[in-house]
């Protein structure tokens, strides 16, 4: 049985095209109620008074909470945080207003409609206080991060002095990318039921184990009384790993009614209570011989975070292990604003880091005069600089030449402006991708049911991504089972522990486990077959028999076969089992693990009007093991639009005055459509890592995004002339260049 790696459709789908699929807002419940968030209308200040006689006296209200009447949490409902599940929270047990959007109260009834009505009746008095907006006069107060996901927040290798007066051609410049929002198609969403003093929540959640641990926290009850249930997630890209307000909002209002209530955000509810990407600015100092090899480079990176929990953007993680530079050092530094707590955003770090680093090597390879693809060969990285230890697998030479090859590279002249198609201004960019390949404890189990069918199960989840089917894969390979007769089960807390879906790390943790947890039940399964004295393989070693298409079979002789619901009949009818935990060992202190890739990108400019086109993007990975060649790259191809997006029209738009986005909704909140997508090429290399795990495979989740932003920033300058810093590269950056 081989299906791991085939391009097979999913196993949800048709779930999912014909609605039957359930996501957290579609769980039905007797006697169900609806919440409505109410959110805070200025960025600082204090609420003095709501006044919900009104609402409270409209047909069909149940509740109106707010911080005069919520339950009182232990802590106050602040314990220690602990991303990315526990974060700071708003949960009604004090009258401080910290950022806009940020919720105040919330109305139960028992429609929606009547819900969103009274909701709109409450009258709310401030007292305002002058909020920190604006990021370059907070700057100055910004400070060292006392941890940071990733790594140390401040790191130096070599002499940094020597190394940038060593190389005679310099570089000195500053990046900035902006706020943004995650935005997944399905909001988020949760409803709350208790029964006695058990809570169940359906919730659009990247991790139901976490979850249930933080809402357990947050309303000081056990774990085992919290139950998560989340089968389907309709996108979260890190803004649904983490229990945000709303969730213990809905618990403690379900609570008070009595009954099950349900809240879902609306659209510009997105934009603040559950965080986004922040604002960077990056400066970057670098140096090189005229050779290429660069002598030092420094990357000081400032993000903001909210005035009431740190949070770090980590772009200068990339910088530290991409390439073989002798003389590093970055730093990062936190602005606290008024505005709600950024979170992980698909690549947080990286998207905005390798944007930085990817355009300064690119500036570099144009002062150099020399091809950019050449440059970063010269300074590739044969071992990991920062830790000094050898890769697990690294094939990033490859990616390169394959994508070179693919793209055209070599058609590429050098000059700016070079290029072009009667009006239309033509540009050939590159960047390098690369994410970390993460691997958490992860548990599994495996039961082989009488009717011959199995299923196998872990507390995973999924996003969209195609877990459902690439563990089935998996499991259906280990057990030796066709892939009809197996069904995967996850998204549910009392499922075996499994980490967030975050990081990358959901195929790279979880199917260790589910191949382990199957070649469990499977040998299980042979042991009880060659004990068997009724079964063609009875008194054989189990060494020499297999399990093929569900049957029973020696290895030597096919004809010797026993169908593995006959071998369960005559052991007395019980399903067999299998249990697995897989973790990482002793390979973690010896490899550094990391994904790679090259992505080439052309731009067409319109040289009147500055409007910019990507016609085509072609991307080579090196991400180990591809366990679904479909969903694999579909992933890939969901990253690299998003980079697209990133690169010319993704920005949170904040109002300097008051706080608020002014873009937040999907009208104003630019994003790729159709439209703007042109051909994406994506290939990978398909190289098992024999160090990561037992199936070779790391994680893919993320790395598509990385790169993107750069390359076609790039490119925009070799068609242009104009070096753009300023995410997104919109067409009035362009003309106030006076490139047109």
């Amino acid at each position: 049985m081989n299906t791991i790696g085939q391009p097979l459709d999913r196993t949800d789908g048709v779930l999912k095209v014909t609605g039957g699929a359930r996501y957290a807002a579609e769980f039905p419940a007797a006697q169900l109620a609806h919440a409505v968030l109410v959110a805070s209308t200025i960025a600082c200040g204090r609420v003095t008074s709501i006044d919900t006689t009104r609402a409270e006296a409209m047909p069909g209200v149940l509740y109106v909470m707010t911080g005069r009447n919520a339950p009182r949490l232990p802590n106050e409902g602040e314990p220690e945080v602990s991303p990315p599940a526990q974060r700071r929270l708003s949960l009604l047990q004090n009258d401080e207003v910290r950022y806009d959007n940020e919720p105040i109260a919330v109305v139960v009834a028992d429609t929606l409609e009547r819900a969103v009505d009274a909701a709109s009746q409450l009258q709310v008095t401030y007292a305002s206080a002058p909020p920190t907006l604006n990021f370059a006069a907070a700057k100055a107060r910004g400070h060292a991060p006392a941890s940071m996901i990733g790594g140390k927040p401040d790191t130096e290798r070599g002499n940094i002095e020597h190394g940038l007066r060593a190389g005679s051609v310099r570089i000195n410049a500053v990046y900035t990318t902006p706020m943004e929002h995650h935005n997944p198609m399905e909001p988020h969403a949760i409803m709350a039921s208790w029964d006695g003093p058990r809570l169940t929540l359906y919730d659009t959640t990247q991790g139901v184990s976490s979850a249930r641990k933080a809402v357990a926290t947050f309303l000081g009850i056990p774990p085992d009384d919290v139950h998560i249930i989340s089968p389907f997630v309709g996108g979260g890209f890190g803004c649904k790993g983490s229990v945000w307000s709303h969730v213990v909002l809905c618990a403690m209002a379900a609570r008070q009614v009595g009954r099950p209530v349900r809240l879902s955000l609306t659209r510009p509810q997105m934009f603040g209570p559950v965080g986004g990407r922040p604002h960077t600015e990056q400066h970057f100092a670098l140096a090189a011989r005229e050779d290429g090899a660069i002598t030092g480079l420094r990357h000081d990176t400032y993000s903001n975070t909210s005035t009431f929990e740190d949070w770090t953007e980590t772009s200068g993680v990339v910088t530290r292990m991409l390439y073989d530079v002798p003389n590093l050092a970055t730093s990062h530094r936190l602005v606290p604003l008024n505005v709600g707590t950024p979170t992980f955003m698909r690549a947080p770090g990286e998207t905005t880091g390798s944007f930085a680093l990817e355009s300064a090597l690119d500036e570099l390879a144009a002062a150099l005069k020399m091809d950019p693809v050449a440059l970063r060969l010269k300074n590739y990285a044969e071992i990991d600089p920062q830790e000094r230890k050898p890769w697990s697998s690294k094939q990033l030479r490859e990616c390169y030449r394959v994508g070179a090859e693919r793209f055209g590279w070599s058609k590429r002249s050098h000059a700016p402006r070079s290029m072009h198609n009667g009006s239309t201004l033509i540009g050939m960019g590159m960047a390098t991708a690369t994410y970390p390949a993460h691997r958490s404890e992860a548990s599994a189990f495996a039961r082989i049911l009488p009717d011959g069918s199995a299923v196998v199960a872990s507390g995973t989840q999924d996003l969209g991504t195609g877990t459902y089917t690439v563990m089935t894969q998996v499991a259906a390979d280990a057990l030796g089972f066709p892939l009809e007769r197996v069904s995967f089960a996850l998204g549910d807390s009392t499922l075996p522990q499994a980490p967030v879906s975050g990081g990358s790390q959901s195929v790279a943790s979880v199917s260790p486990a589910v191949k382990e947890a199957a070649a469990a039940a499977r040998a299980r399964l042979i042991e009880i077959a060659c004990a068997d004295a009724g079964s063609p393989v009875h008194g054989m070693s189990t060494a020499d028999v297999t399990v093929v298409d569900g049957w029973v079979v020696a290895r030597n002789d096919a004809s010797r076969r026993d169908p593995a619901a006959a071998v369960i009949a005559r052991a007395g009818g019980q399903p067999i089992e299998g249990h697995a935990t897989a973790r990482r060992g002793e390979e973690a202190q010896r490899y550094a693990f990391h994904s790679f890739g090259a992505v080439f990108a052309e731009v067409h400019v319109d040289a009147a009007l500055g409007t910019i086109r990507v016609p085509r993007v072609v991307a080579v990975y090196d991400v180990g093991r591809l366990l679904n060649e479909k969903t694999g790259k579909s992933q890939l191809m969901g990253g690299i639009v998003w980079g697209i997006g990133a690169a010319l029209e993704e920005a949170s738009e904040l109002d300097p005055r008051y706080g608020r986005f002014v873009n937040a909704n999907l009208a104003e909140y630019h994003v790729p459509v159709n439209a703007d997508i042109g051909t994406i090429d994506v290939s990978v290399l398909n190289v098992p890592d024999p160090h990561f795990n037992a199936l070779g495979a790391r994680g893919i989740g993320e790395i598509g995004i990385t790169g993107v932003p750069a390359a076609i920033a790039n490119a925009v300058y070799h068609a242009t002339g104009v070096r753009v810093r300023d995410l997104p590269i919109t067409l009035d950056k362009l003309l106030g260049a006076g490139s047109v």
